[in-house]
């Protein structure tokens, strides 16, 4: 009877302390907002242990088999297997395990695709060659990895690299479908699925499973590491490491990564593309409803300009993938081959035309607009890229040519004015006389109806020019490795002599188009200097000598343009030599032929004896001003 009653208070303890226990965790369950802060640190956690992951081994190197082709009849060596791999030993028995790879291509791209690690292994690009006319490589001898680290259900962590998929090639209408299948078993798998069109670089890519939550562990982070070190692929290594760079399109925003920095690193979130872009070509991932989160890592592999290096980048992704419903499902793309406007441009909503260096702003407003349509045009029925940009360079003067003439007008203007300014000058001496001798000088080109800011105008539009084409020759693939006269690649410098030591900020090498370049400016500077001295007014106390900072300038320019495109592309130097060489003559041509400095001594004349025009509010309030700072100056001279 004791024993029963023992029994029944157990009982009764043991349902309170359930009772107790249901309470507790009903009243301690997280928040949905507690849910989703522990997800996102659950996201960032992968995201740090992938990046220590890939920094204590060495990034693209190749590792040890963890996973060798196993005969199913083997059962000691197929055991081995099962204790390292678990699950995952299915796919070590079967045919497919072998270091085999798959072909697909079109006209203008071979890719192969691996067993081991179901991963892109080899991209040629059929229509273009290296610098020395070899073979032109995106991907090769290791240099890349599409990379998945997963952990599975029964514990273990387990990388795609070291696992063999079977491969199956179909066809969708004229589209090469391959399939890369990870299995652990019959109908259980991870799917890589590529897609080649006929004439196309754009590769449609999916990752996805079927029946795998038994396998994988999908309540943890599915990792992807991506990594790619850049071949060489241009002349001179140091002008195409300045243009090979990281780009990414970040919830619809262009962003970039320092090409010049030795390592550089971004967190960024809602990613719609990322771009391991090189000077003229690229590999780059593309995410259909954008990827969550990814680290971004770029380092520079030039450490000596003058090293013969193969690598100039080395690029790496890493970005968590989660799983919905138990089961992996991206759509994505891949784009390995040359970065062309003319390309990219027709891959619309994608905004992959961003991975041309078009420049920012107003001059990338230029290139699009104006510059590659016109180059579009010329060349579309001229042979000679040469022929084209001295072509383009007459179009461009020619448009330029109306604000050469404002501002020799000016200049012409200003040097009629120049006696009468002096005589100001010499009239009101001294710094205490320095404001009534601006109100005089100003009142004085007020009435002759001269501006002397419209001289410098001209000069401040023809500046986002400059920059754009700065801009646009280095980004243009047409004329890569066309050449023209003595420059066998207009992309690259033209070395016509190969000195036998090296000159700081110069090079081992002579180009002769930046030479005659800034033969061409020192000219042009030559003539423009007296047409600046009258843009001037005349020299007053305390100023510094302008015409020895003039001079000095003349030297100075195209020396630094010598130096500086020395190993720069030839085109770009071909540009600046016949711009100046033209508009040096039309400089001549305006000076000689069109203006006439007599009639602009009369035109000044008769608008000085005209009734001044009425002030305008700004005017008003800057002679108002003036006069405030006068009067005050006079009141301290008299206060001594």
């Amino acid at each position: 009877m004791e024993e029963k009653k023992f029994d029944l208070n157990s009982l009764i303890g043991f349902v309170l302390l359930g009772a107790i226990m249901i309470y507790y965790f009903y009243t301690n369950q997280p928040t949905p907002e507690q849910i989703e802060q522990r997800r996102a640190e659950q996201v960032q956690d992968s995201i740090n242990q992938l990046s220590n992951e890939s920094e204590s081994s060495k990034a693209i190197e190749p590792a040890e088999f963890t996973q060798a082709p196993v005969n199913p009849s083997d059962t000691l060596a197929f055991e081995q297997a099962k204790n390292r791999l678990g699950i995952f030993a299915y796919s070590a028995g079967l045919p497919s395990a072998t270091d085999s790879e798959t072909i697909i291509e079109n006209e203008l791209v071979q890719i192969k695709v691996a067993n081991k690690g179901g991963q892109i292994t080899e991209v040629l690009l059929k229509n273009y060659k290296t610098f020395n006319k070899l073979p032109l490589f995106i991907i090769k001898d290791q240099n890349a990895s599409f990379n998945m680290s997963f952990a599975t259900q029964d514990n273990r962590n387990l990388q795609t690299k070291d696992l063999y998929f079977e491969p199956t090639l179909t066809s969708n209408g004229e589209n090469q479908v391959l399939s890369m299948k990870l299995k652990v078993s019959s109908n259980q798998y991870l799917e890589y699925r590529y897609e080649l069109k006929p004439d196309d670089y754009m590769l449609d890519f999916a990752v996805r499973t079927q029946g795998m939550e038994s396998a994988i562990n999908t309540s943890q982070a599915i990792n992807l590491d991506w990594q790619l070190k850049s071949f060489r692929t241009e002349k001179s290594v140091k002008y195409e490491n300045q243009y090979t760079d990281l780009r990414y399109l970040e919830n619809g925003t262009f962003e970039y990564m320092n090409a010049m920095s030795d390592e550089d690193e971004e967190d960024v979130n809602d990613v719609n593309w990322i771009a391991f872009k090189q000077q003229f070509f690229t590999s780059v991932l593309l995410a259909e409803d954008k990827f969550e989160s990814a680290k971004l890592i770029s380092k520079n592999l030039v450490k000596n300009e003058d090293t013969d290096t193969v690598y100039t980048k080395q690029y790496q992704a890493l970005i968590p993938l989660q799983a919905k419903n138990g089961e992996l499902a991206y759509n994505m793309n891949m784009y390995y081959g040359p970065v062309d406007y003319a390309v990219l441009s027709q891959y619309k909503g994608k905004q992959m035309d961003r991975i041309v260096s078009l420049g920012w702003g107003i001059f990338r407003w230029i290139n699009k607009y104006v510059f590659i349509p016109v180059f579009s045009v010329l060349s579309s029925f001229i042979g000679s890229f040469g022929i084209v940009i001295i072509l383009m360079t007459i179009v461009v003067r020619i448009i330029m040519s109306p604000v050469v003439y404002k501002s020799y007008l000016s200049s012409a203007k200003m040097k009629v004015l120049r006696p009468e300014m002096q005589e100001i000058n010499d009239k009101w001496k001294g710094k205490e006389n320095a404001m009534k001798r601006q109100q005089e000088t100003m009142a004085l080109q007020r009435k002759a109806g001269v501006n002397p800011l419209s001289g410098c105008i001209p000069a401040l539009i023809q500046m986002p020019v400059f920059f754009a084409l700065f801009r646009f020759f280095p980004a243009n693939i047409d004329i890569r490795q066309h050449g023209f006269l003595w420059a066998d690649d207009l992309s690259a410098y033209d070395e016509v002599l190969k000195l036998p030591f090296k000159i700081p900020f110069y090079g081992d090498h002579v180009s002769l188009f930046p030479i005659l370049a800034s033969v061409a400016i020192f000219f042009y500077m030559q003539m423009t200097q007296s047409q600046q001295m009258n843009m001037q007014q005349p020299q007053q106390e305390g100023m510094p000598d302008m015409q020895k900072m003039m001079k000095m300038m003349m030297w100075f320019s195209p020396i630094m343009m010598m130096f500086f495109f020395n190993s720069y592309a030839s085109s770009l130097s071909l540009y600046y030599f016949v711009s100046n060489l033209l508009t040096i003559a039309i400089m001549l041509v305006i000076k000689h032929f069109i203006l006439d400095e007599d009639k602009i001594h009369a035109q000044i004349q008769e608008n000085k004896k005209r009734p001044e025009k009425k002030k305008s509010a700004f005017r008003q309030r800057l002679d108002e001003a003036m006069k405030q700072a006068q009067e005050q100056q006079e009141r301290q001279k008299r206060g001594r």
